[in-house]
């Protein structure tokens, strides 16, 4: 409140709408909500995300928003974070996703990427995989594993996550790369540090249809990395390997959505996109297949530019601006 009350004298403004993030824990949220003097807001994070990157290039949309993350909550109560949209500055639909797995611990899964790592793996190999001949599992602390486990099968303190950062966490500590990190995203950096420039190869990979969504299989990535490991591949190869097949992966969706949709033009965002490989080669990509790119320059790509979306959205919607697609929100 101090802060607060100490911008609005400096800069001589009494908001008129109070624009806050989604999910209900954050300090944004809170404050918001014990706002009393101005009307209130929530922006879904990922749209946030992609109405900055819009912002920053003078563009209304409509596009397909590509919102690679670790973390925000979703419409559907879920923690989303491999997401692609179809949005204007006000509404949005998501037309794709990466496939949901548990989250164990909630955040004390970012904080211990093994934990994601072990998630994966489950959904792939279900409780075969401690017979797996892999380091991964040859180190792995088997009580810890088992609580660990007990926690997803029952769904305790375990939402569902479709969060790109965290796939990256896993294979990270898949591969023997970090089980803890003491900064957020170390394990990430340290996955797209190692890889091997000179590998080309892509894993086989899958995009199924789920009612109106499609959804992008990570299960099936982590099975085509187990058989890398299990090969004893370079650590290397297997990242470079993994990095070419998300921007495959993620270029494909967005072929289908671009098709289905008629929308050309593509918006990139999110902290994922601090990953220099990720970018510039789904950007290459997706310029192949006939898209215009666009992808911040001036404002972060990580949650430091997310407060850019969330005044234009929030002062857009205030100001009575309709939008075109299912989600669109209202003032409270």
């Amino acid at each position: 409140h101090l802060t607060i009350d100490q911008l609005k004298r400096i800069l001589e403004i009494e908001p008129e709408v109070v624009v806050h993030d989604l999910h209900p824990d954050y300090l944004s949220s809170k404050f918001a909500r014990h706002e009393q003097k101005a009307p209130v807001l929530a922006v879904q994070h990922h749209h946030a995300h992609v109405v900055g990157c819009l912002a920053e290039h003078g563009l209304e949309g409509p596009v397909i928003g590509v919102a690679l993350d670790g973390t925000g909550l979703g419409t559907d109560g879920c923690i989303w974070g491999g997401e692609i949209l179809v949005c204007d500055l006000v509404s949005f639909e998501r037309k794709a996703h990466l496939a949901y797995v548990s989250l164990p611990g909630g955040d004390a899964a970012a904080r211990y990427p093994w934990r994601m790592a072990l998630s994966y793996l489950y959904e792939a190999f279900h409780d075969e995989l401690f017979n797996l001949p892999i380091p991964f599992v040859q180190k792995l602390d088997r009580h810890a594993a088992e609580l660990i486990l007990r926690m997803v099968q029952k769904g305790v303190n375990s939402p569902w996550t479709s969060s790109c950062g965290r796939l990256f966490d896993a294979i990270a500590s898949l591969i023997g790369l970090r089980d803890q990190i003491a900064y957020e995203g170390q394990a990430a950096v340290e996955l797209e540090m190692c890889q091997s420039h000179t590998e080309e190869g892509v894993y086989p990979h899958e995009i199924q249809e789920s009612g109106s969504e499609q959804v992008i299989s990570g299960p099936h990535l982590i099975k085509e990395v187990v058989h890398d490991l299990c090969a004893g591949t370079p650590q290397g190869v297997i990242s470079r390997r993994f990095h070419n097949t998300m921007i495959r992966m993620m270029a494909d969706a967005c072929t289908r959505v671009g098709k289905e949709t008629g929308v050309d033009r593509i918006a990139l965002s999110g902290g994922s996109f601090q990953n220099m490989t990720l970018l510039t080669g789904l950007t290459r990509l997706l310029r192949l297949e006939g898209f215009e790119v666009y992808s911040h320059v001036q404002v972060p790509t990580n949650d430091g530019g997310l407060s850019l979306g969330q005044a234009i959205c929030g002062g857009l919607t205030y100001s009575g601006r309709k939008g075109k697609f299912q989600e669109s929100y209202e003032i409270h």
